[in-house]
């Protein structure tokens, strides 16, 4: 995979290098400090796992997609998933509101809503924060 790192000024005229890494990066057009931001997407997901577990990647897709839809459908019927110091999976319940068209400033009645939720074990925060 290819992370790219911008080396000065705006993205537009920015010389960019190219390193090779095991997980993809990109550069952040949106970050004022033009950062390089890792992002591992589901292919890079699976040969990760793949080579940690000892599986073949089609082995590994079938246990992340397996992961995926246990996790989407126990939401779902409304439930929580906890991952003991990885994090919790919720489905949260956002109340009907009065919001604005911001178009003609009309009021208009927004309907109440489920959206999922994660929430981060102690053990994720402190890998993230280096501890």
């Amino acid at each position: 995979m290819v992370q790219y790192m911008v080396l000065g000024g705006d993205m537009s005229g920015a010389r960019v290098a190219k390193e090779f890494f095991d997980v993809g990066s990109r550069v952040c057009s949106s970050n004022p400090h033009n950062f390089v931001e890792a992002v591992m997407n589901k292919i890079e997901l699976i040969a990760s796992v793949a080579r940690s577990a000892g599986l073949s990647k089609a082995g590994a897709c079938k246990v992340i997609d397996g992961v995926f839809d246990s996790i989407g459908s126990t939401l779902a019927g409304g439930g929580e998933v906890r991952l003991v110091g990885f994090g919790t999976f919720s489905v949260a319940n956002r109340a009907a509101f009065m919001g604005r068209n911001p178009r003609t400033g009309e009021r208009i009645s927004i309907a109440a809503s489920k959206r999922p939720r994660f929430k981060a074990g102690k053990a994720l925060k402190s890998a993230v924060r280096g501890r």
